[in-house]
């Protein structure tokens, strides 16, 4: 019965009516009430089924506006990374936090959440608990920006361009980016999606770097393998394919809304997917650490388009 209640739920989050936040909130409590299906590998899921619903949104974007926007914020997307990284180093000396788990924080924090710690991580050879560590403090933040952003945006009567621009630099994972864009409205979903691609583009430098300096400081540590998370070239590609082919454009915007219901499902699972006990184990120096970090990058970039604007 318990196990037909939580498939009753995500199955309610295809329909129109339940929003990303929502159903983040719901999975949450799903589990708490003990609704979880048992040893079902929800993060296996969540990975897959976000990579099909980004790639499906790609089809809804232009490529020509996709360039055109990534570059007019190419500037401010390189100076965040750089920032946060530097503040992650002198932040995790002064809260003493291990400096690799300092360095997986910021780099999460800087470029794409949990997919950059996972790339990171092997990098420059991380232990099991680091990584962990890491990620609990990032996906706590993450749940927290879904429901929090779109807030703090109407209360400041962003503009749904604006709105967009700000998730994508200021939020870690692509799945929070594209839900709290989704949540405040269609041209912001979209304009976050691009831009939060590109920034997560940026994995690759910074793993080979990273590896590099890592190999560097030990060298019989051994080569590791850096690769550019799959969705992210099919979101490029399903851009291309509606470049190429716009008489396709009907398909191409069903593809679009089946990727934003998809990815309401994903949220549902990563609410699914939290405890009490992933969150406590994200407290102390390390989430303090994140925390500032995100107030950093979150106040800053907020500032800088404001006064842009």
């Amino acid at each position: 019965m318990q196990v037909a209640i939580f498939w009753l739920l995500l199955l309610s989050c295809l329909t129109p009516w339940m929003s990303a936040p929502v159903a983040l909130v719901m999975g949450f409590v799903a589990t708490a009430l003990g609704l979880h299906p048992g040893p079902v590998a929800i993060a296996s899921w969540v990975k897959q089924l976000l990579g099909i619903a980004i790639v499906a949104m790609g089809f809804g974007v232009q490529l020509q506006a996709a360039v055109s926007l990534t570059g007019s914020y190419l500037g401010l997307i390189v100076a965040s990374i750089v920032l946060t990284l530097v503040a992650a180093w002198l932040l995790g000396r002064a809260f003493r936090v291990h400096p690799t788990t300092s360095y997986l924080i910021g780099s999460g924090t800087a470029i794409c959440g949990g997919s950059a710690i996972a790339a990171i991580g092997p990098a420059i050879h991380a232990k099991a608990d680091q990584l962990a560590l890491a990620m609990a403090t990032v996906f706590t933040l993450n749940a927290v920006a879904l429901v929090v952003f779109p807030l703090i945006g109407h209360a400041l009567d962003l503009d749904q361009h604006t709105f967009g621009v700000w998730a994508a630099i200021a939020i870690h994972d692509t799945s929070s980016v594209v839900g709290a864009a989704q949540a405040y409205g269609n041209e912001a979903l979209q304009v976050a999606t691009t831009l939060k691609l590109a920034r997560a583009l940026w994995i690759v430098p910074l793993a080979l770097l990273s590896a590099w300096w890592y190999q560097r400081m030990q060298p019989n540590a051994g080569r590791v393998k850096v690769s550019l998370p799959w969705f992210i070239v099919g979101y490029v590609l399903a851009m291309l394919v509606h470049y190429v082919w716009p008489q396709f454009t009907p398909a191409y915007d069903l593809l679009f809304h089946g990727g934003k219901q998809l990815l309401v499902v994903c949220l549902f699972l990563i609410g699914a997917s939290m405890s009490w006990a992933k969150l406590k184990a994200a407290g102390g120096a390390a989430l303090l650490l994140a925390v500032l970090l995100w107030l950093l990058i979150g106040a800053g970039s907020l500032a800088w388009l404001l006064l842009a604007s």
